[in-house]
């Protein structure tokens, strides 16, 4: 069936037998256990990482609204499973816990989203980093020790495209991670193409309305139920309420995700003929692994951190903050924000500069957007020349 089929349907195939139309949320904490025997069995099945058992025992175990949005996922990503987490921070946490459990060492392209870059660098986890731009790198970068290999492509925040067929085919079988989350499964499914795990902050495209914190992994049965003890064990447990709302977002991601991108493609060829830009950077799609270039984007305003600033606080429209994939457009400025802790000489070489702004296009009219645009990079322009 077509993506948009699927985030219609997926997760949802027990409904007729509940007689729901709509997925029912669960906000229990506990569950009662009045035959003991069963309840041991479900609780031994649970701990071992099965997606369910007779009965959820706790909350932190199981709960039957989290698991439909995790099938959904899963048939959207085109994996055997998924699971979720609080943010995608707590996904990723454990990715690189059950992953890295014998084998501490991981290769790590950048640029990466500044909360993963510092995670994996700044060694809370004990996990030893190398770092790689270009696939070529990766085989020269292995350890007998590696137990990943982790990429976000399209990359956060310059948009480059890494091929994760070659980063797979030179990984040496070392599992890969692909973060999905600019993507979304709408226009890229890395499991297709090798990949080991793919990760999601679902706070972004897939929760879509910015009002969930949440994460999810979508990889291999077996994979995933290490991920489900290492969540039972940290309580990185997704709450069910996020997990209805971001179930409730799916069907619409495919038209949210097409519809912002053919905005961002109007945006992108107009902010590269503007006097004040110099530079746009955004994803040339190739049709095989990447379907399009998305609804993220990044510009270069001329004039650096002071011109930058001047554009956020003369925006009307447009919302100066982190965070993206949500139905209102947001900007923000990555050296300052998202990737404030990565190391200066780092972000430089990068090309992540201090007048590099990051657009995250929603689902407003393009003519509207552009004019709230236009008219702050001028007055931006203005004041400094004033």
């Amino acid at each position: 069936m077509e993506t948009e089929t699927v985030a219609v349907h997926a997760g949802r195939s027990e409904l007729a037998a509940l007689n729901a139309p709509a997925p029912p949320i669960d906000l229990s904490s506990t569950y009662p256990i009045p035959d003991l025997d069963e309840a041991v069995e479900a609780f031994e099945a649970l701990a071992r990482g099965e997606p369910e058992a007779e009965s959820p025992v706790y909350a932190r175990l199981h709960n039957p609204t989290v698991r439909r949005f995790e099938v959904a996922l899963a048939e959207l990503e085109g994996t055997e499973d998924a699971v979720a987490f609080a943010s995608g921070m707590a996904a990723l946490t454990a990715t690189l816990l059950a992953a890295c459990e014998e084998r501490r060492h991981v290769v790590a392209f950048r640029p990466l989203y500044g909360g993963t870059d510092h995670l994996v660098a700044c060694g809370p986890l004990g996990i030893e980093v190398t770092w790689v731009r270009e696939p070529c790198e990766v085989a020269g970068a292995l350890r007998a020790d590696t137990g990943l290999v982790l990429l976000e492509t399209p990359q956060n925040p310059t948009l480059g495209v890494i091929d994760i067929e070659e980063v797979v085919a030179v990984s040496g079988g070392v599992s890969v991670l692909v973060d999905n989350t600019f993507a979304t499964p709408v226009l890229q499914n890395p499991a297709a193409h090798g990949a080991a795990y793919v990760v999601h902050s679902a706070t972004k495209f897939l929760g879509g309305h910015g009002d969930v914190l949440a994460g999810v992994v979508a990889t291999t049965s077996e994979r995933a139920a290490r991920l489900r003890q290492v969540r039972i064990l940290t309580g990185a447990v997704m709450h069910p309420l996020a997990a209805y709302l971001l179930h409730r977002s799916l069907p619409t991601l495919p038209l949210r995700v097409r519809f912002a991108q053919a905005t961002a493609t109007v945006l992108a060829s107009r902010l590269e003929a503007h006097e004040s830009v110099t530079r746009v950077l955004y994803p040339q799609p190739d049709g095989r692994q990447l379907r399009g270039p998305g609804a993220v984007l990044s510009f270069e305003v001329d004039g650096g951190i002071r011109v930058a600033a001047r554009v956020l606080r003369a925006l009307e429209l447009i919302t100066p903050a982190v965070s993206l994939g949500s139905t209102d457009t947001l900007v923000q400025h990555p050296a300052g924000l998202t990737h404030r802790l990565v190391d200066d000489a780092v972000k430089a070489d990068l090309g992540i500069t201090d007048g590099l702004l990051r657009l995250s296009v929603g689902l407003e009219d393009v003519d509207d957007l552009w004019h709230d645009l236009a008219r702050a990079l001028a007055s931006a322009r203005a004041r400094i020349a004033a």
